[in-house]
């Protein structure tokens, strides 16, 4: 155990006071939100700004085509239609010209047949659907005056339908459309970065293996600890380093949002009429309290106890898989033929997680968090939707026993594959070192 300690002491320690491991520690959440505010402001720059001049032979659409940021209608005299199309190829001042013919005896449907819209660009889809859209708008409302029906009928009629759900299972709480949501949206994130840690920092312990064998260090290591133990101190060293990295982002992730929320707080406070007023009228600021009670409403001491197991056991059993294909092979091209067998389970567990939306609980749901392979990503995506506690515990005792007997498995491999120089290793020889 001491010598286990002291190798991942050494791991640990020469990943994180690495200038790379620390910039990148600092910097990634910021990378990230600035990322995402690059491609918003990219999106941003190209939206489109078209001016649509609009021929109303039938006079009902004048006052119905309401412009907005994205199309701008100018209504013009029909005298003017020819001389228009005639001068719009070139003309930079407008995109277009929408020509609305008469409506014969309310007949709608010649009507669109002979309306057109005469571009001198490449109009969008959004905004050809935008303008069908306004147009269809104005067209309904004069089907439902002709109708001699109210609008305000007609809304009644478009009325949805609410279904409040009361689950007896969980103390006869209300499930609500939200709180799903935002359940769908927790499970979604565990699960992708339990996925991400563990395929990115396994295939670092990977390298690492590959590193020490190609140098010959592992030469001069092995002549003072057993493979075992420089096995394991380098799975457990990288284990810290993964959970360091995660600590430091969750701990800026909240003192960012605490931040954000005082920010917005005192800039409110200080907007006359920004208190509950303003507040009220704020569709952003009564989904964001929404949003809130129904993370409180979460059992959040299971999630989080839910997560840092099968987080720990799931890396350190790709891990162990990763150590083993690392001392199996003299380079990082042969360790494709094998890395596929780490990655398979785990884009299963994600991919199949995604149906847990619709069905928690089905079949599918419980297979794939109870079988080792699959559980430590299946699992983390169940858990924010309630999961049994005899499910939860069965599941982590068949992961704690696979894990060790996947440390047993990658022990015997990297035992004679740490040494080995020089051969292609393959799946017999491979089998070859694990019975002996």
């Amino acid at each position: 155990m001491n010598n286990i300690f002291l190798i991942t002491k050494r791991e640990f320690l020469t990943q994180v006071k690495k200038k790379s491991f620390i910039v990148l520690t600092l910097l990634a959440p910021v990378m990230l939100i600035a990322f995402g505010a690059v491609i918003g402001l990219m999106f941003k720059a190209n939206e489109s700004h078209n001016i649509i001049e609009v021929v109303d032979n039938s006079g009902l659409f004048k006052n119905g085509l309401k412009s907005t940021d994205k199309i701008e209608y100018k209504i013009i005299p029909s005298s003017e239609e020819q001389s228009t199309v005639n001068t719009l190829k070139g003309n930079e001042a407008i995109d277009g010209i929408l020509v609305l013919p008469q409506i014969q005896n309310g007949n709608f449907d010649e009507f669109q047949k002979n309306t057109r819209l005469v571009v001198n660009t490449k109009i969008g889809f959004d905004t050809k659907q935008h303008i069908i859209s306004d147009l269809s708008n104005v067209i309904k409302k004069e089907k439902i005056k002709q109708l001699g029906i109210a609008e305000t009928q007609i809304d009644d009629l478009d009325k949805g339908f609410t279904l409040k759900t009361i689950n007896v299972s969980e103390n006869n709480k209300e499930d609500s459309d939200l709180a799903l949501g935002v359940k769908s949206v927790l499970s979604m994130l565990l699960m992708y970065v339990t996925f991400m840690f563990i395929i990115i920092y396994g295939v670092r312990v990977m390298r690492s293996v590959l590193e020490e064998k190609n140098n010959r260090v592992v030469e001069i290591i092995i002549s003072s600890v057993k493979p075992f133990e420089l096995m394991m101190g380098k799975i457990l060293g990288v284990t810290l380093v993964a959970l360091t990295q995660f600590l430091v982002w969750i701990t800026m992730s909240v003192v960012g949002a605490l931040v954000l929320n005082t920010g917005f707080s005192t800039m409110q406070k200080n907007i006359p009429g920004g208190d509950e007023a303003m507040m009220s009228k704020l569709d952003i600021a009564q989904i964001a309290t929404q949003v809130s009670h129904s993370l409180l409403e979460l059992n959040f001491p299971l999630i989080i106890f839910v997560f840092i197991i099968f987080f720990l056991l799931g890396y350190i059993f790709y891990s162990s898989i990763y150590a083993a294909i690392g001392s199996a092979v003299d380079n990082e091209t042969e360790t494709q033929q094998f890395t596929l067998f780490a990655v398979l389970p785990l884009m299963l567990g994600m991919y199949g997680s995604f149906s847990f939306i619709n069905n928690p609980d089905g079949p599918l749901g419980f297979w794939l968090s109870i079988i080792p392979f699959t559980s430590p990503v299946a699992m983390i995506a169940r858990i924010p939707y309630g999961v049994p506690a005899w499910q939860i515990a069965l599941s982590i005792v068949l992961l704690l026993g696979t894990t060790l007997f996947m440390i047993f498995l990658a022990g015997k491999i990297y035992r004679v594959g740490i040494l080995m120089y020089g051969n292609k290793a393959t799946l017999k020889e491979i089998w070859k070192w694990i019975k002996n």
